[in-house]
């Protein structure tokens, strides 16, 4: 799942790795973005991506049956993250990982206003409130940061 996928630049690569039995959704709320995601998808004969237009906050693409929801530089863009992660883990089977990339909150030349930016703790938290474990918090080159992290649940807590 490719949660807020613009025009593709982590969805395409995706479509490209999962090959041809693998499926990736990809969700975004811009429909120009999503038609050129499509077209540039049709162009490279990928036939594995599923695209719907919608609002991360109010859009389940389905229960339980993502290996990966992946929010690429862009929590901080949604008018409630909160609810996104929810979604998130809703789709997410129980053995599968949130992955949030996202822009460090430090002054630099591109990027989102410094002022909307999430630190990765502040990320960090909203992710553990929506109920995941953080297994990882790295840095992803000078910019980003990335955070994995994995469902708490009953099940998985005595599964291991």
């Amino acid at each position: 799942m490719d949660i807020g996928c613009g025009d593709g630049f982590f969805a395409i690569p995706a479509a490209r790795l999962v090959g041809e039995r693998g499926r990736v959704y990809a969700l975004d709320v811009d429909s120009e973005a999503v038609d050129r995601l499509r077209r540039r998808a049709k162009k490279e004969g990928l036939t594995n991506l599923s695209l719907k237009v919608g609002q991360a906050e109010e859009t389940v693409l389905c229960e339980a049956c993502a290996d990966i929801v992946f929010v690429g530089i862009n929590l901080h863009d949604f008018r409630n993250p909160s609810k996104v992660l929810m979604n998130a883990k809703r789709m997410l089977k129980l053995t599968g990982r949130l992955i949030d990339l996202d822009w460090k909150k430090q002054p630099m030349e591109m990027g989102p206003p410094l002022e909307i930016r999430f630190s990765d703790k502040k990320a960090a938290s909203l992710i553990k409130a929506a109920g995941f474990i953080i297994e990882a918090v790295k840095e992803s080159g000078p910019y980003h940061y990335l955070i994995v992290a994995k469902q708490y649940s009953e099940l998985a807590a005595n599964s291991q």
